[in-house]
């Protein structure tokens, strides 16, 4: 095959989107820290999904340059995660030369990669090479001194896919963590997928989607993510009693059972009211369970692996609400913290953390976090439902802010005044929220919500999903660790033993404040010793702990 032309380039796009779903387990699998949160693949999966369903909607007659900027706006409007933003960054490039083009020769085709290569270096404030970014511009590099005039596609494709591995085998080397975890990297990983689906089509090998393969991809740390996401998530509200039918409640007894058979617990017990939330394979076992002791006001179960697997295809997904925290959650009306002239809007994960944001001032929140993070579009929604004059955007999160700026773009060319504060924890995104001024310009605001984010120590404790060491720490799987400004700095058997050390880190002479969000696996009976123990360490110390209901992270924490 000499060139491409439309149809083959909607053919070449599709099978790059169905490789990567394929694959896309082995991608979150590199994650570098062993915390459950590796969402590479599944962020460029999505991204490339909302692509693939863009020009699936195209006529049968677009040119070549529709189906190229079509799949390019698809995958920015999808876009989530930095990974993903940069991919649709590539194909936003690749689509910038194709204008007025009937068809694809091999020099063009390395044209068209190298401006992709430009165009998602250009995207990145700080780039960091041993990363997706690489692998594009050396792989770009390489085919356009490789490719000659008259090359068929298929050739330069597999020239292509060759220099994007040796790219990627190389990035340990540019690296060092990927060195030291022994992994090379995941959204280059992903790229290599892409580009190879790409190469299969060219050769009459299109790839189908093929949900079979997964399974069978999943290695061990991929499969314990799974098993500590997914299943059933089951929500109840119980009246205990009466105690002549029912047995006796004991609330340690019934919560260690309940942790036997699920993960992600909460319990809360006012009088003889129940509330329970759990995640759990079996939710008839608990169910049958806790009608020994009561009987259910409210019960919801909702199917977290049909949900993952709706989101893999990148279909909607019905937000979650808590059934434990609702009542609290409906005392807050959003719009009563938006005016004609400013809104706030943060991403945040844990009813307790959006309902604080919301105490503070913020207009909107869009739910997300480090295990789903939003796209671009979640945040043009968001921004389209606010009609003020400004918009200040928190992402509280470090692989969010890219994909919250490319929503600004987009919303400031369509003449909206957005800006994104770039908090990359929770507790930044609140310190920038607590420093807005309703009575300052918005670059004002802007400059003082910025420079909050400085006066702000974040740390978090999660627990670890593998063995392995970093840092010179050993871990353990099931151990809980302690992460300082993203860097592991303790690993211990106990979740409180993980906090004191962590907090060992964090806090020193100019401390004054201490805020702790607790996760849905804490509760504040539970922290009552440590946090006698860190009054007595810390005296001169401010504290401040929050119910937070987050998952994943059983503590989050900020210092300042």
């Amino acid at each position: 095959m000499k060139t491409i032309n439309n149809y083959t380039l909607k053919q070449l796009l599709l099978s790059a989107s169905n490789n990567l779903f394929n694959h896309y387990p082995e991608v979150d699998a590199l994650n570098v820290f062993p915390v459950p949160d590796g969402d590479t693949g599944i962020n460029m999966n999505l991204t490339l999904t909302s692509g693939a369903n863009e020009i699936n909607e195209l006529k049968d007659d677009a040119d070549l340059y529709t189906i190229a900027k079509t799949f390019a706006h698809g995958l920015l409007m999808g876009a989530r995660g930095n990974s993903g933003v940069i991919t649709s960054q590539i194909f936003r490039g690749f689509a910038s030369v194709l204008e007025g083009v009937d068809e694809i020769d091999a020099t063009l085709l390395a044209q068209a990669f190298k401006a992709g290569s430009d165009a998602a270096y250009k995207a990145v404030m700080r780039p960091v090479e041993g990363t997706i970014l690489t692998v594009i511009r050396e792989s770009s590099a390489a085919l356009g001194k490789q490719v000659v005039e008259g090359m068929a596609i298929e050739k330069a494709l597999k020239l292509f896919l060759a220099e994007a591995n040796k790219s990627l085998n190389r990035t340990p080397e540019l690296l060092p963590v990927l060195k030291e975890v022994g992994v090379v990297d995941s959204g280059g990983t992903g790229l290599v997928r892409i580009i190879e689906g790409m190469y299969l089509a060219s050769k009459d090998e299109f790839v189908n989607r093929n949900s079979d393969s997964i399974s069978t991809t999943l290695n061990a740390a991929a499969a314990s993510i799974a098993e500590e996401e997914f299943g059933y998530c089951t929500e109840f509200i119980m009246s205990l009693g009466p105690d002549s039918v029912k047995k006796i409640f004991n609330q340690n007894r019934f919560t260690e059972w309940l942790n036997t058979h699920g993960s992600s617990l909460v319990v809360v017990r006012d009088e003889d009211i129940v509330k329970v939330h759990v995640h759990t394979l079996t939710p008839g076992e608990i169910l049958t369970y806790a009608q020994q002791f009561g009987e259910f006001l409210k019960l919801k179960i909702e199917n977290m692996t049909e949900q993952h697997h709706a989101l893999e295809n990148g279909a909607k997904v019905e937000e979650h609400v808590d059934l434990v925290n609702e009542e609290e959650e409906e005392k807050v009306e959003i719009s009563d913290y938006i005016d004609e002239h400013n809104a706030i809007i943060a991403v945040s994960s844990g009813s307790g953390i959006s309902q604080y944001f919301k105490e503070i001032g913020v207009s909107l929140i869009v739910s997300g976090g480090q295990t789903m993070n939003p796209s671009s579009e979640d945040f043009l929604s968001a921004i389209n439902k606010i009609n003020t004059e400004n918009i200040f955007i928190l992402p509280n999160n470090s692989n969010i802010v890219m994909a919250a700026n490319q929503a600004a773009d987009l919303a400031n060319e369509n003449g909206r005044n957005v800006f994104v504060i770039p908090s990359k924890t929770i507790p930044q995104g609140i310190v920038a929220a607590l420093n807005f001024d309703p009575e300052n310009d918005p670059e004002e605001n802007l400059k003082n919500m910025k420079y909050s984010l400085k006066r702000i120590k974040s740390g978090e404790v999660t627990f670890s999903i593998r063995d392995c060491e970093l840092n010179g720490i050993k871990i353990a799987k099931d151990d809980y660790i302690g992460i300082f400004e993203k860097e592991i700095v303790c690993g211990t058997l106990d979740k409180f033993d993980c906090l004191l050390e962590l907090l060992s880190k964090m806090v020193d002479d100019d401390s004054a404040l201490l805020t702790i969000f607790l996760g849905e696996d804490v509760s504040r009976s539970d922290l009552y010793e440590t946090k006698k123990e860190i009054e007595k360490r810390y005296p001169d110390l401010n504290i401040d702990i929050k119910e937070g209901h987050q998952n994943i992270y059983s503590f989050l924490v900020g210092v300042e």
